[in-house]
């Protein structure tokens, strides 16, 4: 295929673009009409199903479809592979009219079986194909007792109660629609073939060099403006930034706050835009020092994260107050105000809990999505630490080995660790990693072993409301409580940035922190 020749040429000319460079004053020049993008990690799975990191969504958004996305610049629903729904007066009935003569990549139709047999993959055990998990995000599904065919484009999925964030949750990734028959031919390797309806279809993953995808030409949204997308993983960000500079990628996500002043001036583009993000510490509240909540509160005084934003960041961050961002207004608490610096406080409590010259472990990432300058963040936190008399150990971990590390519970393993969140909804984060049936053994992502059974309480009756007044209140309400117990310490909230060169158009950030191509031009 011509395409895939092309491709691989890309691919070579991207990962010798930056030695090019080297010896030419003039840089180097990647492929015309071929994305060359400069991601942070390697991807875990190309399955939207089994992964969890935003690294992963940035490819995923590009080759697959839900049955609703968010509208361009927004949290707003719109309809996608469905073209309309309705929902029943009680709210636990929502039926999908679906788009006609729509292929999979693989050329098997997409049709109400087709949704069935993802949902169905995810949420029941006795699937046949549900070994080819893990599902690390069927939280966001957990109200659908069933789906039911109506007939090829009609289907009706029944909630076993008013669930509020249900369509929010169908646009995002783990809401996006596989081919069944890609499934039944790869099964557990599916997450490495993969075959959706998206504006991009899969060519080739060669590992820790590249992700190559390809544009649909029969795409029913038009077919991409780009010939092809190559993702490479690039860890280290210094080196993703020399890229950047020789020319070896043509878009870089999440430039370092300290290398932003190098990319001013006409031959780079830098994009900005807010969105629902939330850097924090995971406390270990099960064992150890930060089984005390004085402890744990001693942390959240002892960290000087005004200095964090201005002196790590760059000033491209605000201080979080809690566990809920900001940029979800509506349901914010703006009568938080986040824990001031003060290390004379965070002695008191630890004098008074008996923690002084506590040992504490402490994992950091060297790197990963919206982990935000992690590994001088953390060098930063244990030097903040280490001034009230705790005494600190850093491990650090590349990004997914990082997550094999944290995802199963911080319990007999560390006591602190690095974590950053983007969200859809504000019922996402804290149901997913502050409740107690969140614990890891549960399949959840609270891995401080956090338990309020008010909290719980509390997110339970907001997932239901259907009055948005009164989810807001409860979660106002969640957040209070969330701050005093302080499960974690509250960092920052990040605005996402990335940087094009001048050869790139029509590209922006989304503020669902997806990485969204098919309209991106590059001469």
């Amino acid at each position: 295929m011509r395409i895939l020749r092309l491709t691989r040429r890309a691919l070579m000319a991207a990962t010798t673009a930056a030695a090019v460079a080297v010896f030419s004053p003039l840089g180097a020049q990647t492929p015309p009409n071929v994305l060359i993008v400069g991601q942070i990690a390697e991807p875990k799975a190309l399955d939207p199903a089994a992964v969890t990191a935003v690294n992963d969504f940035r490819i995923l958004m590009n080759v697959y479809d839900g049955l609703v996305r968010y509208r361009d610049g927004t949290l707003e629903v719109e309809p996608a592979l469905a073209t309309s729904w309705d929902i029943s007066e009680d709210g636990t009935e929502y039926t999908f009219n679906l788009r006609e003569g729509v292929k999979f990549h693989d050329g098997t139709d997409f049709d109400a079986e087709a949704v069935k047999f993802n949902f169905d993959r995810m949420l029941k055990e006795d699937h046949p194909f549900h070994d080819t998990g893990p599902f690390p995000l069927a939280f966001f599904f957990s109200a659908v007792d069933s789906v039911e065919v109506i007939d090829d484009l009609t289907v009706k999925f029944n909630l076993n109660a008013p669930y509020a964030p249900f369509l929010s949750n169908l646009a995002y990734p783990t809401g996006l629609i596989v081919s069944p028959a890609a499934v039944e031919a790869n099964g557990a390797d599916f997450g490495r073939h993969p075959s959706g309806t998206g504006p991009f279809r899969f060519v080739e993953w060669r590992s820790n060099e590249a992700v190559v995808v390809e544009a649909n030409p029969d795409y029913w949204d038009g077919p991409p403006s780009l010939e092809a997308v190559v993702f490479r993983p690039i860890t280290d960000a210094n080196t993703r930034t020399a890229e950047m500079l020789a020319g070896g990628i043509d878009l870089m996500v999440e430039v370092p706050p300290v290398a932003l002043s190098q990319f001013e001036g006409d031959a780079f583009h830098v994009v900005e835009q807010a969105g629902p993000h939330v850097w924090f510490l995971i406390l270990n509240a099960k064992e150890g020092p930060f089984a005390d909540k004085r402890v744990r509160q001693a942390a959240n005084y002892a960290i000087n994260k005004a200095a964090l934003v201005d002196n790590v960041l760059e000033g491209t961050a605000e201080v979080a107050a809690g566990p809920t961002p900001p940029a979800f207004a509506w349901a914010y608490n703006d009568a938080l105000e986040p824990y001031p610096y003060d290390p004379e406080k965070a002695k008191a409590l630890l004098a008074e809990a008996e923690a002084e010259g506590a040992e504490l472990t402490f994992y950091v990432t060297e790197g990963g999505s919206g982990m935000l300058d992690p590994i001088a963040m953390g060098t930063a936190i244990q030097a903040d630490l280490e001034a009230v008399g705790l005494d600190v150990n850093i491990e650090t971990y590349e990004w997914n080995s990082f997550l094999g590390k944290v995802n199963p519970g911080l319990e007999g393993e560390a006591d602190m660790a690095e974590m950053a969140w983007m969200t859809n909804d504000p019922d996402t984060l804290p149901y997913l990693a502050l409740r107690t049936d969140a614990w890891p053994e549960a399949g959840g992502f609270n891995s401080g072993y956090y338990s309020n059974p008010e909290v719980d309480a509390l997110l339970e009756q907001a997932r239901v409301a259907t009055d948005q007044d009164e989810r807001a209140r409860l979660y106002r309400e969640m957040q209070t409580i969330v701050q005093d117990d302080a499960p974690w310490v509250f960092v920052a909230n990040w605005k996402q940035n990335a940087v094009t060169s001048d050869r790139v158009e029509n590209f922006s950030l989304q503020p669902s922190f997806f990485l969204l191509l098919k309209d991106v031009v590059k001469n």
